[in-house]
């Protein structure tokens, strides 16, 4: 088999698992809801709301991508490749963009776009259970949880963190500790 067609599967398999399936669990068990809450409590999305992660979070998408690299026999320089991949689409989907419809919306057809992306950090549900690819938008496509509707509609941030001081670093470490909440954030 050619190479690029092994890096494209390898890609697809690490984006599939790593990205999509274990984006889609972050929202839905509760427990895992409270690590990435962290993620989508910015309330002025931006490129550093891509590295706003808890470190639990950050571990148990690369458990995912660790059982997709030993399922699939995935060489570690395709792993590299990819996390090359989505640190750039990382930076591309959470930066404060308003693209053109021309552009958006043929590429979103494919990739998740700042547009794409803005309306999975809608304050409100079902907006915020939406679009969980990283890279690839087909994913949602498939599973149906795309939402695509105008993107100046859309209000970031989650109530939990509303008071003054509640964004401070270790606050944000301990909130996942502090007790049950649903996977919608109450």
């Amino acid at each position: 088999m050619p190479v690029w067609i092994e890096l494209l599967i390898g890609v697809l398999m690490l984006d599939f698992f790593s990205q999509y399936v274990a984006h889609y669990l972050v929202h839905r068990i509760p427990w895992l809801w409270a690590f990435h809450t962290i993620h989508h409590s910015d309330v002025e999305v931006d490129v550093t709301t891509g590295t706003r992660h808890h470190p639990g979070d950050f571990l148990f998408r690369e458990i995912f991508a660790l059982v997709a690299i030993i399922l699939g026999g995935i060489p570690m320089a395709y792993y590299i490749f990819y996390r090359l991949c989505t640190v750039f689409f990382t930076y591309f989907t959470h930066a404060n963009i308003l693209m053109p419809n021309w552009i958006d919306v043929p590429l979103s057809w494919i990739f998740i776009t700042p547009n794409t992306h803005k309306f999975h950090h809608h304050r409100a549900q079902p907006w915020t259970d939406s679009n969980f690819g990283n890279v690839f938008s087909f994913w949602d496509r498939l599973f149906g949880t795309l939402v695509y509707d105008d993107p100046t509609k859309v209000r970031f941030g989650l109530d939990v963190f509303d008071e003054n001081g509640k964004e401070q670093l270790m606050l944000l470490l301990k909130y996942p500790f502090a007790g049950p909440r649903s996977a919608n954030g109450n």
